[in-house]
């Protein structure tokens, strides 16, 4: 049993200097029949912009509000307890900033202890106790919900979720022991980590309902005084809570485990192994079968100050700073005032890629949308996929019929460039080759306007070369968007040597309006994210071809917790597609990037990996082995990655030596955002830096102090 009289409190009070209070306000609220409820409202004083959250001195003051009430309780003045938010927001958790600054294990401890020590006092105050979820509830804000008896929620709540484990920690505040002995271990699973590795998808206030979560729901009209009633049965006898997700004896026995374990097995084929917190809350779910609150709280102590005080915990906040700040202030971005105003975009192509840009630039900037391609059938199956995706779109509930119907009149084809006159923002996705892009740009300039901004969305190709034959080279801008459209959303906006400020400016503001997260680059091949991966793929191509086996290949880059291997990345892109890249960046910089005949070979036969009938890898086909096979240099696994590190650490310094852009937080930015990198890596900087290849390659590190834990 932990003994919370050790709790060292001028050290956990030392982390909150500035920080955002969350005051706890009490009031007695009379009820019909007997005592009163006592009301605790949780308000950090600020609009709904600054959400309550949870720190130090937050916890110290509830604390003693909640002794106090527990106080009452005993003297028989109240006769229940209840703690509410104030307007849309319950509480989103505990203060990020002041996680991320604890110095040591032993202060982490400290701090998940006070969590659960004043938390906890929720589930034993002598009375009920009741959480009304009016709002917003994450993390820490949704565990002070679990930790009382009895739940309502408002049917209007934004987000619901515990998505400790995207941040690289777990739910530390009871959130792991509670949860599944609430709801069950097969609806647990899917809060604590199914949701998180989801891009932190979030629960309504009705999943909440459905799952278990909560006991009841209530429109937001009334939400407070029918949460009050509600309770006022509840403490009377009146109303019965029944809870049908509870997990019985036969859950716990035969269908705990083999859930646990299956939950295991799609970790590791998803993500690998190299993740610690999805497989921490994991065993902690798994625990949860069994042994009393108070042990299951003390495994949550250990667990969530080993992780706090680690790598990836540290590398996450870098991560999740990246995209909710540095991404809305992207570095070296024009005045948005230079923007020119865009009420009419045309589409060069009518393919996938073309047809995806269309759906999103109609949905978005509600303007007419144009698309052209060499012959009417093209266009006329183009056209024909964008209404069919408005429609599945309405199907959905995502668009009204009405909204439907006019986004589908906003979108027409034509094979006659004239149609182009009145375009302001011109975007091309036609055959990566710099002549085909050349001409179609040379083509439609001699029918838009002098002003009109011209857009390609090439990969790798120079944006100066592309505009070579334009009058006008300075409405012309990179603009790459990553596959799928709708999904991915990073724009590397490429800053050609002509492009003049208001087309930057127009280009970052569409991206806004996309509600896509943009990063400006300078005009290099590849840019960030395909140079970046080319180098991972040209290094694992040029070990294969001097002998080194694909497994060893695959195995070895393991540490760098890259979202799938390889050769799984060059078969997601296509083997032609992959080594044309390989080739482009061999001719750029022939020194450093290696090109690969056996590549082309392979992307002649077609494909890498042996898959069983329902795609799932099996290995590696036998004969791209034979093709491949011939090298008499093999490198060993650890060889293997000490080169790729090292080589990635001289590519990103050599990048930012030549401002492709402007920091290294912009590099982990781009490969978040559009290759997937995990969070727990914080993409690639902070892990070159922790392995020594910065210091190795270039004798410095990209991050001073590095980003790392504190043991």
């Amino acid at each position: 049993m932990t003994d919370y009289s050790t709790i060292d409190f001028s050290s956990l009070l030392a982390l909150s200097d500035d920080e955002v209070v969350t005051h706890s306000f009490v009031r007695d609220v009379p009820l019909r029949a007997g005592k009163p409820l006592a009301l605790v409202t949780l308000d950090n004083g600020r609009d709904h912009t600054r959400p309550n959250t949870i720190g130090p001195a937050t916890l110290i003051e509830l604390e003693a509000v909640l002794d106090g009430v527990r106080e009452s309780a005993a003297r028989g003045e109240i006769s229940g307890v209840a703690i509410t938010g104030k307007p849309y927001i319950l509480a989103a958790g505990a203060d990020l900033s002041k996680v991320s600054d604890i110095p040591s294990k032993a202060i982490a401890k400290q701090m998940a202890q006070l969590g659960h020590h004043v938390l906890g006092k929720l589930g034993d105050m002598g009375v009920p106790s009741f959480c009304f979820i009016n709002g917003l509830a994450l993390g820490g804000g949704l565990e002070i919900g679990l930790n009382s008896n009895y739940r309502t929620i408002d049917a209007n709540v934004p987000a619901i979720a515990l998505p400790e484990v995207f941040l690289g920690i777990i739910p530390g505040w009871g959130g792991a022991y509670l949860l599944p002995n609430l709801i069950g271990i097969e609806n647990a699973l899917k809060v604590v980590i199914e949701n998180p590795l989801k891009n932190n998808r979030t629960l309504k206030g009705a999943d909440a309902l459905e799952l278990g979560i909560a006991d009841v729901m209530f429109d937001s009209a009334n939400f407070l005084e029918d949460s009050i009633r509600w309770a006022e049965g509840v403490i009377t006898g009146a109303t019965k809570v029944k809870r049908p997700n509870e997990p019985g004896k036969v859950e716990r026995m035969v269908k705990w485990d083999a859930a646990t374990g299956i939950a295991r097995k799609m970790l590791e084929g998803r993500i690998g192994t190299i993740p610690k917190s999805p497989y921490t809350a994991l065993e902690l779910l798994k625990a949860a079968k069994s042994g009393t609150k108070a042990e299951g709280f003390e495994r949550e102590d250990e667990a969530l100050s080993t992780l706090i005080s680690g790598d990836q915990f540290r590398a996450s906040i870098y991560a999740f700073n990246l995209v909710q700040k540095r991404a809305k202030r992207p570095a070296g971005a024009p005045d948005k005032a230079l923007a020119k105003k865009i009420s009419k975009v045309g589409v060069i192509g009518a393919g996938l890629m073309a047809s995806q840009f269309a759906l999103l630039f109609v949905r978005r900037l509600q303007v007419p949308v144009v698309i052209t391609d060499l012959d009417q059938a093209r266009v006329d199956k183009g056209v024909a996929y964008i209404h069919d995706e408005i429609g599945k779109l309405k199907d959905k509930g995502r668009v009204s019929a009405d909204e439907a119907n006019r986004l589908q009149a906003l979108v027409t084809g034509t094979t006659d460039k004239a149609q182009f006159s009145d375009a302001d923002w011109v975007i091309e996705a036609v055959f990566e080759e710099l002549e085909v892009k050349q001409n179609v740009f040379a083509e439609i300039e001699q029918y838009v306007s002098p002003e009109a901004v011209l857009a390609t969305n090439t990969s790798s190709l120079s944006v100066e070369k592309i505009g070579a034959k334009l009058k006008n080279p300075e409405r012309l801008i990179g603009f790459h968007f990553f596959n799928p459209v709708a999904v991915m959303p990073l724009i590397e906006v490429v800053n050609a040597p002509a492009t003049d400020d208001a087309t930057l400016s127009t280009a970052m503001v569409i991206a806004a309006t996309l509600r896509k997260n943009a990063v400006i680059t300078r005009d290099t091949p590849g840019f960030v994210v395909n140079r970046v991966l080319a180098k991972v793929l040209g290094e694992a191509m040029h070990a294969v071809d001097t002998g080194t086996p694909f497994e060893v290949v695959d195995g070895a880059l393991a540490p760098l917790g890259l979202p799938m291997s390889p050769f799984e990345l060059l078969e997601l892109v296509g083997l032609k597609v992959g080594a044309h890249v390989l080739d482009t960046h061999h001719a750029a910089f022939p020194e450093r990037f290696f090109a690969s005949e056996n590549l082309h070979k392979l992307a002649e036969y077609g494909t890498v990996l042996e898959r069983d009938s329902k795609g799932k890898i099996k290995g590696f086909d036998k004969k791209a082995v034979q093709i491949v096979a011939g090298g008499t240099s093999p490198m060993t696994g650890e060889e293997f990655l000490r080169r790729v590190e090292d080589g990635l650490a001289d590519e990103v310094h050599r990048m930012l030596e030549d401002d492709v852009v402007h920091a290294a937080e912009d590099i982990d930015l781009c490969l978040i955002l559009g290759a997937g990198y995990p969070f727990q890596m914080g993409g690639v900087t902070p892990y070159l830096d922790r392995v020594g290849a910065s210091q190795r390659a270039f004798g410095d590190t990209f991050h001073h102090p590095l980003i790392r834990g504190t043991e």
